[in-house]
């Protein structure tokens, strides 16, 4: 299967969870790849397992918030596959869940700063290359929480992922006319170490409630989240920008 035959992609928070999975996946399509996260030995032995497989990546580990770090990625893409098609902004942090009046500016700061300020950053350089390329698919993680669901003690969060549909609105409006379509994917509860479920010390109960949310009452599978970054990533979306798409399993019209 070549759905990305001879495409460059950029990955973020590659280094577990969806990312990982994304890059396996988009690297099986035909993706050459420049991935980063914050674990350099994960990222690492993910790029070696994909060249085994005769897969292309580039390990390039850093901090998503540093200006220097997204223009960076952006070069190395160009240097070494000549060039950008697609960008999965994914990398992002629930932060710490806590009453909006316990969070301390800190707490809010830290959460803003990887889940939207990055994004802003990501795409200032990303943008001018998929231009270049005359086109591109610019796609970023979002969440239902903020969109169509508010959680107690995750206002951060929330506020963090509302903001970034908005920003991928007014992106995808600046760079339509240029070929470039700009989505933000907005996965459900998913398994992985990141899920406030999987965090130490939460019991059974606390995955129960989790799934309950979800009208196919499951969290997702890291895999089936990468498969709809995949579509977005893809001439399958050909049509398709400016949206929020849901992989949520239900959760945006779950009632219980």
């Amino acid at each position: 299967m070549t759905m990305l035959a001879g495409k460059s992609a950029i990955i973020t928070g590659a280094s577990a969870g969806i990312g990982r999975e994304a890059a396996l996946l988009f690297a099986q399509e035909g993706a050459r790849l420049v991935l980063t996260a914050r674990r350099r030995a994960e990222l690492e032995q993910l790029a070696a397992q994909i060249a085994a497989a005769g897969g292309t990546a580039v390990a390039l580990p850093g901090d998503i918030r540093d200006d220097a770090h997204a223009a960076a990625l952006v070069a190395a893409a160009e240097a070494r596959h000549g060039g950008l098609d697609i960008a999965f902004n994914n990398a992002g942090v629930v932060g710490r869940t806590a009453p909006a009046a316990d969070l301390e500016p800190a707490d809010w700061q830290e959460v803003l700063e990887v889940n939207l300020t990055a994004a802003f950053l990501a795409a200032r350089h990303q943008a001018p290359a998929l231009q270049r390329r005359g086109g591109g698919s610019l796609i970023f993680t979002g969440s239902f929480v903020g969109h169509t669901a508010g959680l107690p003690g995750m206002a951060a969060y929330a506020a963090a992922k509302a903001g970034l549909v908005g920003l991928v609105q007014c992106l995808a409006a600046e760079l339509g006319p240029a070929g470039v379509r700009v989505n933000a994917l907005l996965p459900g509860g998913t398994d992985t170490a990141m899920n406030v479920a999987r965090a130490p010390g939460a019991g059974p109960e606390v995955l129960a409630f989790v799934q309950n949310l979800h009208a196919l009452k499951r969290l997702a599978e890291p895999q089936e989240i990468a498969r709809a970054a995949l579509f977005l990533a893809s001439d399958l979306a050909s049509f398709v920008t400016g949206s929020a798409m849901l992989a949520d399993g239900g959760a945006s019209i779950c009632r219980g």
